[in-house]
């Protein structure tokens, strides 16, 4: 089974700037892309981002696009968030998930693996 470790997760002031990483123990042909999620207490997992490994091509939720970038490196089997000028309505644990098949956005359905989460305070 694919195991995903995330790190990265920190509290930081508003306007500050975090990098996620997730490290996949290996790639598989049935990976298609990889995508990052958050969430918040009571409310759904919500989409922010997704790269593919074959030609790194990204996907943004439309409320993020600005800030947030997604990348990967290919030979280190990991991917990364990096979340600019952060707001207070960033908080949130941060998942990374494998997604098997296009289109890697907001269904879950795709997504098959994930990581254990890392969380995202933004405080002053």
């Amino acid at each position: 089974q694919v195991q995903l470790v995330q790190s990265g997760g920190s509290v930081v002031q508003p306007g500050a700037s975090v990098r996620l990483s997730c490290v996949v123990s290996e790639r598989s042909f049935e990976t298609y892309a990889m995508g990052w999620f958050r969430q918040v207490p009571m409310k759904a997992r919500e989409f922010v981002a997704a790269i593919t490994w074959v030609g790194g091509g990204t996907y943004y939720s439309e409320s993020v696009k600005d800030r947030f970038t997604v990348s990967r490196d290919v030979a280190k089997n990991t991917v990364y968030l990096q979340i600019d000028m952060l707001k207070s309505e960033d908080t949130a644990v941060y998942y990374c998930a494998t997604c098997r098949h296009s289109p890697c956005g907001a269904s879950l359905a795709p997504y098959a693996d994930w990581g254990q989460g890392t969380e995202v305070t933004v405080s002053s």
